[in-house]
Order: C-alpha cells, then sequence, then structure tokens
C-alpha cells in the first residue's frame, strides 16, 4: 500500500471520533489505532467551540429569574416565610400545573389529608409532564405555586403537615 494513503489514513484517524481504523487492498490490509500507552484504546477528544459574541451589551440591571419576571419580582427567595411542616420542592425547571388538564380540578387543596405517593400536582418539561408526588402522608397545609406558573429546581411548592 502507497505510503501516501497510510498519512491520509492516519489524518482521517486524527480528524475523527474513530478508535481505529483497518483497510484492506486485495492482499494488503492496513489497521490504524489508537492505543494510549496504558494499552486501552480511547477515542478522540471531542472539543466544542463556544462562539463568544461579538458585541455583548453590559447588563444594565441584575437579571431575574423566569419565576420573579413571571410574577412581576413578587416571588419571595426560597424557603422562607414557609408554614411548618414538609417541604414538597420542584425535582426540576418547567411549567407547574395544579390539575392534569385546565377543564379538570385540582389534584389536591389546602386542608385536604394526603397518602405519600399521591399526585400534587405535574411539572411540564420538555413536552413531558411530570408527576409530583407527596412523599409523606399528611394534610396540605400550603400550595406555594399559581397553576401555569414557571417553577424553577428546589422550587418549594407544597408543604405538608
Amino acid at each position: 500500500m502507497d505510503l501516501r494513503k497510510i498519512k491520509k489514513l492516519i489524518d482521517l484517524l486524527e480528524e475523527s471520533n474513530l478508535a481505529e481504523i483497518e483497510i484492506k487492498e486485495g492482499e494488503e490490509s492496513v489497521r490504524l489505532a489508537r492505543i494510549p500507552r496504558g494499552g486501552m484504546p480511547q477515542p478522540a477528544p471531542v472539543v466544542h467551540h463556544v462562539a463568544a459574541a461579538a458585541h455583548a451589551p453590559a447588563a444594565a440591571m441584575p437579571m431575574q429569574s423566569p419565576v420573579e419576571a413571571a410574577t412581576g419580582g413578587a416571588h419571595k427567595p426560597l424557603g422562607h416565610d414557609l408554614p411548618a411542616g414538609h417541604v414538597v420542592r420542584a425535582p426540576m425547571v418547567g411549567t407547574f400545573y395544579t390539575s392534569p388538564a385546565p377543564d379538570k380540578p385540582a389534584f389536591v387543596s389546602i386542608g385536604q389529608a394526603v397518602k405519600a405517593g399521591e399526585t400534587l400536582g405535574i411539572i411540564e418539561a420538555m413536552k413531558m409532564f411530570n408527576p409530583i408526588e407527596a412523599d409523606v402522608s399528611g394534610t396540605v397545609l400550603a400550595i406555594q405555586c399559581e397553576s401555569g406558573q414557571p417553577v424553577e429546581f428546589d422550587q418549594p411548592l407544597f408543604v405538608i403537615g
């Protein structure tokens, strides 16, 4: 096999995520593999290029979270002014809903007794509806979010006493 072809194969291996290449031409064959000194083949490192903004305007005011923007900045800091009891927090970022559909009743209401595993609400994230379940049995003392409101990770949603 021609040395130029072998050099092109080496270049192809270096430019790709391939761990090895094997080429057969007639009776001749060439096998190139990435084997580091430890002896185990490793894939080529993946390089992510992040383009910097050409003209990034300076922020004149601090950024609001999605919850603060939706509620006009009236959102209280996490964990403040909550009634005593077990706090059920948002396991993800998304949109919180109190009912399975706009025309359906809410899963729970304040003062309602709930059992562990019972659905309290849902969070929509990436077109998936994720149920928020009670971790403990008790009475719903507070509902910290309104239906349709964006929520942040670890934001208090319910207090169960």
